[in-house]
């Protein structure tokens, strides 16, 4: 009697599943190329954008060095010698950089406060305008500001709200005292978030009137038929329907919390209204180009890039959790 032939596992898989495999794996690692070579045109756009972030962001990454060594100007780029976290321990023991710390803080969340919610209620307000003229004439208004300088909008500013400006002359007007706004510490983060609203509010909008018109009309239809009124509507419906652009921009700005713009408060303040004007940039740019403390100012700035990249990864998870979108 035959004893029955057993196999090995070798023997027992189908003779086609290496080949098989290997084949997948073959057309897996050319699918780059083929796609290269069929729209290297379009990827041919990316170069000067590529170019333009690894120059001139990730390459002076390398400069942050200089936070952790002596570096003196004249000398080794690098810096002279190791000197560790002294420059950190100095700015952390500095009443200076704490005062500097909080006013960016407040300055970057009344700017987050007001210039994020701001676009979405001015997006939903032109979007329920018929009149095709008037909608554009009203984008037209709200977009300009954008395209306008930071210098030419500090120096309206400042013409503003200087003792002869328009506002003093109506308080004249109506027999009140003149106020000194440009050299009073108190209004500068009221002047600086208002002009803030006025140049970037309508610019913002863009990207949710173009988020709105994604939205499905069926869904206000059906919506309608359940007897909601416009209201509910845009709660039950529009609101949704942006909530991924939303989201995403509002991660991108808590990315930027710290960044305050450097440019309008470099432009708006001086040293009479430093205890609530100046902020991180400010304050690096002061110590490093002025003072000559590179690697004093190198710290603070690797101390305010890496507060940042919590915030924005932290947002990022939070986000992810609680609302379901996310930028990664």
């Amino acid at each position: 009697m035959s004893t029955p032939q057993t196999l090995t596992p070798t023997e027992t898989q189908p003779p086609e599943t290496k080949p098989a495999a290997g084949r997948r794996r073959r057309q897996g690692g050319s699918s780059w190329g083929r796609a290269l070579r069929r729209d290297w045109q379009l990827y041919s756009l990316a170069v000067l954008p590529l170019l333009f972030f690894l120059v001139f962001r990730y390459a002076p990454m390398i400069g942050n060095i200089i936070a952790f060594r002596k570096f003196e100007p004249g000398g080794n780029i690098f810096g002279e010698e190791w000197v560790g976290l002294r420059y950190v321990k100095l700015f952390l023991n500095d009443p200076t950089f704490w005062n500097v710390f909080t006013n960016t803080l407040v300055l970057g969340g009344l700017t987050l406060l007001f210039c994020f919610p701001l676009p979405i209620v001015l997006a939903l307000l032109l979007n329920e305008v018929r009149k095709r003229a008037l909608k554009r004439f009203l984008q037209s208004v709200t977009y300009l500001p954008h395209f306008l300088s930071i210098v030419i909008v500090a120096g309206l500013v400042m013409q503003i709200t200087s003792i002869d400006g328009p506002i003093n002359a109506l308080l004249g007007y109506i027999g009140s005292e003149k106020i000194s706004f440009m050299q009073d510490p108190d209004w500068f983060r009221t002047i600086y978030v208002g002009s803030e609203v006025w140049q970037t509010v309508g610019w913002g909008t863009i990207l949710y009137l173009a988020a709105l018109t994604t939205i499905d009309d069926q869904l206000y239809e059906a919506a309608r038929m359940d007897g909601a009124g416009r209201w509910r509507q845009i709660w039950h419906v529009t609101l949704p329907g942006i909530r991924p652009t939303a989201v995403t921009l509002l991660i991108l700005n808590i990315g930027t919390f710290m960044a305050v713009g450097f440019e309008k408060v470099f432009l708006l303040y001086n040293p009479l209204t430093y205890p609530t004007a100046d902020v991180i940039s400010t304050y690096v740019y002061r110590m490093g180009l002025e003072a000559s403390n590179f690697s004093y100012a190198a710290a603070i700035g690797l101390f305010e890039a890496l507060v940042g990249l919590v915030l924005i990864l932290s947002a990022n998870v939070i986000s992810r959790r609680t609302v379901g979108t996310s930028l990664w």
